[in-house]
């Protein structure tokens, strides 16, 4: 029986690198691991991700928009999700 990788933030220069299943069942130690990070961070590299569902789309939006961070990597699933949610591919909401 496989496991996935346990998902964990980390900061890799300039950069909050997130890895693993970014899911529900993993956001509250993704946002545990990823608050202290923040500062000064410029980047988002989700080249790491290997799967996001809605929760983990919103923990995502939120540290992309909360910090004004550039999204570099585009995992399984979440262009979907962004147009399902009208996000654009920096994970900031489509103006109307």
């Amino acid at each position: 029986m496989s496991h996935a990788p346990a998902a964990s933030v980390r900061r890799d220069g300039d950069a909050l690198a997130v890895s693993g299943v970014v899911a529900a069942a993993s956001v509250p130690a993704l946002w545990a691991q990823a608050a202290p990070l923040r500062a000064g961070a410029t980047r988002l590299d989700l080249h790491a991700v290997s799967a996001v569902d809605s929760a983990g789309l919103a923990l995502l939006a939120e540290l992309a928009d909360a910090g004004g961070l550039t999204v570099d990597g585009s995992p399984p699933g979440l262009a979907d999700l962004c147009g399902a949610y009208r996000l654009t591919p920096a994970l900031g909401f489509v103006s109307a």
